[in-house]
């Protein structure tokens, strides 16, 4: 990310898939799969707003819901289609992918395809493992407790719970969800800066340090 960026957020770094943010408080991200819930039988679909009602209420500990909607370049899709068209030898399949690339240039028809990637944010403050209580926004910045390997270790462990029992909650409602690596975050805090980048599936390369 820009520096000029990188001063507006409250992350201090990205260590072994968990976020720590400048108060040393700690995040992890879980990336959820999509549930077509408009094609559900009416039953089915109330019987998972009454599963995601029941998940709700038996979480004890704040999260964050994160919906990233970006457009998809599919130019370098329909430039492919079209090489390969030229390089068929036969004709029947000459054909085929020209009248292919042709049904997708119209379903596209100017229009913008968007993909949308589901991320539930899980938040873990230092003070709750000796029993505090914060309060606040999830990326609210608070006083800065001291953050040792040892209190890092045991904090990471009891966000590692709470993720898993929110993918074990999320799974009982049809969604599969997975923690994101240490990449994997500087990959989607990075795209989140740069969309116009990420729209044609470019990433910088990550130095190897920063993937611990």
């Amino acid at each position: 990310m820009d520096t000029s960026a990188q001063q507006f957020l409250p992350i201090e770094r990205i260590k072994e898939g968990v976020i720590v943010m400048k108060d040393h408080s700690l995040r992890g991200i879980l990336m959820a799969s999509s549930l077509n819930f408009a094609l559900r039988a009416s039953d089915e679909q109330q019987a998972i707003i009454y599963q995601f009602q029941t998940f709700l209420n038996s979480l004890d500990f704040s999260c964050q819901i994160l919906v990233v909607s970006r457009k998809i370049n599919i130019t370098g899709y329909l430039t492919k289609l079209e090489e390969m068209e030229k390089k068929q030898n036969n004709e029947l399949l000459e054909t085929q992918t020209r009248e292919y690339r042709k049904f997708i240039e119209k379903i596209v028809g100017g229009g913008a395809i968007m993909n949308k990637n589901f991320y539930t944010i899980v938040p873990f403050y230092l003070s709750e493992m000796s029993g505090g209580v914060t309060k606040g926004g999830l990326f609210k910045i608070k006083s800065t407790p001291t953050l040792t390997e040892e209190s890092f270790q045991k904090a990471k462990m009891q966000l590692y719970q709470r993720m898993e029992f929110l993918s074990l909650g999320l799974r009982r409602c049809g969604v599969w969800s997975v923690a994101l690596s240490s990449e994997e975050l500087i990959e989607l805090f990075w795209g989140l800066s740069h969309p116009k980048e990420a729209s044609i599936g470019y990433y910088p390369e990550i130095p190897p340090e920063l993937v611990k």
